[in-house]
């Protein structure tokens, strides 16, 4: 069996989705599969597949489901992947041709079942890292911490041991198509740290169709995605007060747009959110006023 699978969630970018194909073509090292969980897509994204399939340059498994929005591709390519490690790059962005050997050598010389798999960095086509890159003293780390200790910022690679993304399902909302994909993370930040390693394993190109750059109408469209993810972060122990007074001000801009009039009673911090409420009503206004037609 492949040691790695690296899976793409797509919804109509069969435009874009061969730069991913090509750069997998190019691996230095070849132990790993490529799963295409296909979100609905109504493009030519099976055709362009189907052919990739035949030409059998790297070994592609590729599934098509009804469109749930990203975090239910990733409930259906956890559901069947079934290497050690795994990795997600978008459907927008691709690997340098040693990406998977870079991830396969440092999980074979510093792996274990005491960590829950690797954090690496991004980068846009020019070389530039995007955010900041990770301190070089430190040999391990929460992602929570990478991000509110540690100072790190920007999006940065995830490499996880399948066998725990397993865990902590993500929720569907009838006609909504958005729960935040850290839900999961923050939930395995309980369990385990992370390895660090300074090596660029995706290239990060951010389209204007993107979940990225469309951000204030997916939190408009998905309240009650929002809503849940912004709870549960409520409910991490390790996190500080201020990073819970933040996700409580979410929580009631998001239970205001579902006029969820019992969200006080349901939060898992009642006088944090109580004290957030008015800045909750504001993050609303703001919210609707910038995503008007």
């Amino acid at each position: 069996m492949k040691k790695l699978t690296v899976f793409t969630p797509t919804y109509n970018r069969a435009y874009c989705l061969h730069k991913c194909y090509e750069s997998l073509k190019r691996q230095t090292n070849k132990d790993f599969l490529w799963l295409i969980i296909d979100d609905g897509s109504t493009d030519n994204t099976n055709d362009l597949v189907d052919k990739w399939i035949s030409e059998r340059s790297i070994d592609i498994h590729y599934i098509k489901q009804e469109n749930q929005g990203m975090h239910g591709a990733h409930n259906t390519a956890y559901d069947h992947i079934e290497t050690e490690l795994n990795v997600c790059i978008d459907s927008d962005d691709y690997m340098p041709d040693d990406g998977v050997e870079k991830i396969l050598s440092f999980w074979e010389k510093h792996g274990d079942e005491q960590v829950s798999g690797i954090i690496g960095l991004d980068s846009f086509e020019n070389g530039e890292i995007i955010g900041t890159k990770i301190p070089v003293h430190i040999k391990t780390s929460t992602l929570y911490n990478l991000y509110n200790k540690l100072g790190v910022k920007g999006d940065k690679k995830l490499v996880y041991r399948t066998e725990l993304t397993k865990k902590y399902r993500y929720p569907l909302f009838e006609n909504e198509r958005y729960v935040g994909l850290a839900y999961k993370y923050f939930k395995l930040d309980q369990e385990y740290p992370m390895l660090l390693i300074n090596e660029v394993i995706c290239i990060v190109e951010y389209l204007a169709d993107g979940s990225s750059m469309n951000m204030l109408n997916q939190y408009k469209n998905n309240p009650k995605g929002f809503a849940f993810y912004r709870k549960e972060l409520m409910k991490l122990s390790f996190s500080d007060m201020k990073f819970k007074f933040r996700q409580a001000i979410h929580y009631v801009s998001s239970s205001i747009l579902i006029k969820n009039r019992h969200f006080l009673k349901e939060s898992p911090a009642k006088i944090l959110t109580f004290f957030a409420t008015p800045f909750g009503i504001i993050l609303y206004f703001l919210i609707v006023s910038k995503t008007k037609a």
